[in-house]
């Protein structure tokens, strides 16, 4: 069984390190910072074994030339200019095998043009897993920094189609601000009210939001609901204009997020 632990690092980054249970080997995703990596990995006599990125901002990549420093071990992530340390790159529809499970990498731009997410669909007994980098938050998305309000509803189209119990690692823990905007744009959502309270409980307690579920999003997330005629009412009125289709509609709820 695939078993996903977060490591925190910075303000609200997390690293996912995961691993078959009861194995020593392991991975981690997006090591932006090596040292809470390389202290998780003695503590608990465990040996890095492969690094997998998603994208090549720095909260992502940074710790990856420290971590080679102690583990010569592959790096797999997007053929991009911006992370010379991939080893291995891989696009749309590669399927790599690590650590004994299949990963199917997914192209998903929009928050940059090289960002990618990697899909376990976890045959058998096992939950599919989903990393997602800064694509697809909790209750949110990413900002759209270097692609365009339509290419990034695609992505998270993409994403939406992926099977409803999937479970979804992002990277930060953005869930309470992102369910207050959600709140906002649908506030008479029960489902939503109900995670709020469940998600407040949580980081009351210390526990992280994330995983998600992509049925939790597709109840509660706006970003992924831009056909729904609540979302579309909430963006009208926002805009103050008439919007046609989904991607415009998306792209005045990520404007609104972005002042919000």
């Amino acid at each position: 069984m695939l078993e996903v632990t977060p490591i925190q690092a910075f303000n609200d980054n997390y690293l996912w390190l995961f691993r078959e249970s009861g194995s020593c080997d392991c991975g981690i995703v997006d090591p932006g910072d090596a040292e809470p990596v390389l202290h998780y990995l003695k503590e608990n006599n465990l040996n890095l074994a492969v690094i997998i990125i998603t994208h090549h901002h720095g909260d992502h990549t940074g710790g990856i030339n420290r971590l080679l420093e102690n583990y010569q071990v592959p790096v797999y992530g997007p053929d991009s200019a911006n992370i010379p340390a991939v080893t291995h790159t891989v696009r749309e529809g590669s399927q790599i095998n690590i650590l004994g499970n299949t990963f199917k990498v997914l192209e998903i731009p929009g928050h940059t043009l090289d960002h990618i997410a990697y899909f376990n669909a976890a045959e058998e007994s096992n939950t599919p897993v989903l990393f997602c980098g800064d694509t697809l938050f909790a209750g949110g998305c990413g900002r759209v920094f270097e692609g365009t309000f339509p290419m990034m509803h695609e992505s998270l189209q993409k994403l939406a189609r992926l099977p409803a119990e999937t479970l979804v690692y992002c990277a930060h823990e953005y869930t309470l601000a992102n369910l207050a905007f959600a709140s906002a744009v649908t506030p008479e959502n029960k489902t939503l009210a109900q995670r709020v309270e469940q998600e407040k409980e949580k980081r009351s307690r210390g526990i992280p939001t994330v995983p998600t579920s992509i049925r939790a999003e597709l109840d509660t997330n706006p970003f992924l609901r831009c056909g729904e005629p609540e979302i579309i009412a909430a963006a009208n009125k926002h805009s103050g204009r008439q919007l046609h289709v989904p991607e415009e509609v998306f792209g005045a709820i990520r404007g609104w997020k972005d002042s919000f």
